[in-house]
């Protein structure tokens, strides 16, 4: 038998890495207001490694240069606004220098990433064991009603309100927040809204999803209270960065498979460095906590 000729990989170049990343998180979806793409980088420049992560902060970058990275993929944008000054002695210009410096290239993908299919959301149902059945805010210009923000989502059992957060606080990575929980949580649920990242604009179609329960972030206290106040939806709050974390397993995985696929010499990475702000949490002593058990 003859033998079989042996494939070579070799290593990418940039511009066809972006191009790859571009397909799954086209541009042209991110909202108006967003700021996506690269924004650092030589498109001819070979890409051997590439690491993940939800910020492009200074702690993530110098993860990415300790590990030789070439590229580095973050959800959040680096300049959502415009600047006029990248020097050194600013944090996110000290960031942009540190990039250039070592030829690390950074890419974004923010609300294009949020109505992709699969997108945050997704991850964030995966991580958590929901089944999706849909978007929660369609996408449409998406014939096949697949993209979009949020999804809405169905236990395979149902658990109260305080199961379903005791496996959100198991399943996301651990943060000083936590968890919280408004409703009854002695409440059965059986389907879920669930949105990464900041969620509190969507209650309106989270009420009329007519779900039992929605998991977000960022959640404030009048929207949470008008929104109690108008169902007894209960409400799971996670922190920003817990939510949106597990998406960057997800375009991992799927930049793995497009490298597998083209033949390219390509490690991937994600970064388990925890960038939430929050760094504490001092409970309060004199009142029951949030799941209504006892101290």
């Amino acid at each position: 038998m003859p033998r079989q000729p042996v494939s070579r990989q070799s290593a990418p170049r940039l511009s066809e890495v972006v191009a790859a990343l571009e397909n799954l998180w086209p541009a042209e979806r991110a909202e108006s207001w967003d700021a996506v793409g690269t924004v650092v980088g030589d498109p001819d420049q070979d890409v051997t490694r590439v690491l993940f992560a939800v910020d492009p902060v200074q702690e993530i970058v110098d993860e990415a240069v300790k590990l030789g990275a070439d590229l580095l993929v973050t959800h959040h944008p680096l300049y959502l606004r415009g600047t006029t000054t990248v020097a050194a002695s600013t944090f996110k210009g000290r960031v942009v220098h540190t990039l250039i410096k070592h030829d690390i290239a950074l890419h974004v993908a923010h609300t294009n990433a949020d109505r992709a299919d699969p997108g945050v959301s997704d991850a964030l149902a995966g991580a958590l064991d929901l089944r999706v059945v849909r978007p929660l805010v369609p996408d449409p210009t998406d014939p096949d009603g697949r993209r979009g923000l949020g999804r809405v989502c169905e236990l395979d059992h149902p658990l109260t309100v305080r199961e379903l957060a005791a496996r959100a606080a198991e399943r996301l990575p651990a943060t000083a927040q936590g968890i919280r929980v408004a409703g009854d949580p002695d409440a059965l649920v059986r389907t879920v809204a669930v949105s990464g990242g900041s969620g509190d604009s969507l209650f309106d179609d989270v009420r009329a999803a007519g779900v039992d329960a929605f998991l977000t972030a960022d959640l404030r206290h009048h929207p949470v209270s008008e929104a109690r106040a108008h169902s007894p939806l209960a409400l799971l709050d996670a922190a920003h960065w817990a939510t949106e974390w597990p998406w960057c397993e997800l375009a991992a995985a799927q930049l793995d498979e497009i490298s597998d696929r083209e033949g390219w010499d390509l490690r991937v990475h994600v970064s388990k460095t925890v960038t939430d702000p929050w760094t504490a949490h001092a409970a309060s002593s004199a009142t029951p906590d949030p799941l209504g058990a006892p101290n």
